[in-house]
């Protein structure tokens, strides 16, 4: 499902990120570990086709990655890939449902009420419809989010820092709606997290678990003095 070899990420005039090779198979739960800025959102968004690879090989749901190209890569991230980030980006001035709608647009799809309907229904936030994002509490803002992001039944769940900020009791609960969803779209899960709580909250028998894949910066490549 996912796999990678010799991957790396250069920044211009930064460092260069070097990932350790993992191969992912369909259904696994992945986490990513490591203190902020270690490169987690890096390989997440080289995973979701958002940058490309400076070096190695990264192929996703059987598609090799860095043989995409703008136009195709977006259309291929639509329908493979649900993204939850750690800043919602759920537009203020539209409700629930128009967040959701938009999302269809943005991915070449017309309004599909029925599906919008059912992935609110299945996060439990089905009432909340015709709120606007200012009106939900973070949790319920969590749950659109995540309504979004599997609107078009994803392949590979990509979910960065869903923990942040929670307390105990909030982020617990995050970990265990993202395992469900996961589990009923039959998805790859992949989290990436600095919070150490998170891999306490995976269940031991979570079927495909592959646990911390830490993912570190191993050297750096610096500017021209």
């Amino acid at each position: 499902m996912i796999q990678t070899h010799s991957l790396s990420f250069t920044y211009p005039n930064g460092p260069t990120l070097v990932f350790p090779d993992v191969d992912v198979p369909q259904g696994a739960v992945l986490l990513l570990s490591g203190p902020s800025g270690c490169g987690k959102s890096t390989w997440l968004a080289l995973v979701a086709a958002l940058m490309a690879p400076s070096a190695g090989s990264l192929t996703v749901a059987a598609q090799p990655l860095n043989a995409l190209k703008n136009v195709a890569a977006d259309a291929w991230r639509a329908g493979a890939i649900g993204f939850l980030p750690q800043k919602l980006h759920l537009s203020s001035a539209l409700s629930v449902y128009q967040n959701l709608v938009m999302a269809q647009w943005a991915s070449g799809h017309s309004e599909d009420a029925g599906r919008i309907h059912a992935a609110l229904h299945a996060l439990g936030v089905k009432e909340l419809a015709h709120r606007k994002p200012g009106q939900l509490s973070g949790g319920q803002a969590q749950r659109v989010a995540l309504a979004r992001a599997v609107l078009l039944q994803p392949r590979v769940i990509l979910a960065d820092e869903p923990t942040a900020s929670l307390d105990d009791e909030a982020a617990a609960d995050a970990v265990k709606l993202l395992l469900h969803t996961a589990s009923i779209h039959q998805a790859t899960l992949v989290i990436a997290t600095h919070d150490a709580r998170v891999a306490g909250l995976i269940p031991v028998g979570v079927e495909g678990q592959i646990g911390f894949q830490p993912l570190r910066l191993v050297r750096s490549q610096l500017p021209n003095a």
